[in-house]
C-alpha cells in the first residue's frame, strides 16, 4: 500500500466542532482567506477547501437552514439561479469538459456539514484523475487553493 502524506487534513478532522459553521463563517472576514468568492441576497459561493478537483465549489442558501423545505421560494430560486451562473462562470475560467453537480442532504447520505444544505460544483475534464478518491483514497489537485481562487473572481464578477 502507497502513503501519501496530508497532514492538513488532522486540522479538518480534529478541529471541525470547533470552527462551527464553515458557511456562516465564510460571510465574515477576509473573503480570500475564507475563500468566499461573494454573494446574492440569498446565496454564498465558496471554494472547497479539501477540493476534489481544481475548482470546487460550493453553492449555499446564506440562511443555516438543513432542509430545502425551509427556504422561502425566492431564496430557493435565488439559489438555484446562483448554482447556474456558478457553473457558467467556472466554465468561462477553466473550461472544464463537463460538471458533477451533488448535494448531501443528512450525514447517511455523505454530508460532512450536515447542518447547512450545500450544492457541490466539480468541475471535470476527460482524462482527469477525480476517480483516484474512490479507487484508491488519493486526490491530484495541480492548483493552490488561492490560486484558484484569484483565477475565479473576476469571473464571479456578478456576484456581491
Amino acid at each position: 500500500m502507497h502513503v501519501l502524506w496530508a497532514p492538513w487534513r488532522m486540522a479538518y478532522v480534529t478541529d471541525k466542532a470547533a470552527r462551527g459553521c464553515i458557511f456562516c463563517a465564510a460571510l465574515e472576514g477576509d473573503r480570500r482567506e475564507r475563500l468566499l468568492l461573494g454573494t446574492t441576497p440569498a446565496s454564498l459561493v465558496i471554494l472547497n477547501r479539501y477540493p476534489y478537483q481544481n475548482g470546487h465549489l460550493m453553492v449555499a442558501p446564506r440562511r443555516h437552514t438543513a432542509s430545502l423545505s425551509d427556504l422561502p421560494d425566492a431564496e430557493h430560486v435565488d439559489l438555484a439561479e446562483t448554482l447556474r451562473r456558478s457553473i457558467d462562470s467556472l466554465a468561462e475560467a477553466f473550461h472544464p469538459d463537463g460538471f458533477n453537480l451533488g448535494m448531501n442532504l443528512g450525514a447517511a447520505a455523505g454530508a460532512g456539514v450536515v447542518d447547512h444544505l450545500h450544492w457541490h460544483i466539480v468541475p471535470r475534464w476527460s482524462g482527469d484523475t477525480n476517480f483516484m478518491t474512490t479507487v484508491s483514497e488519493v486526490r491530484v489537485i495541480p492548483q493552490h487553493l488561492l490560486e484558484t481562487y484569484d483565477r475565479l473572481r473576476p469571473a464571479f464578477g456578478w456576484l456581491d
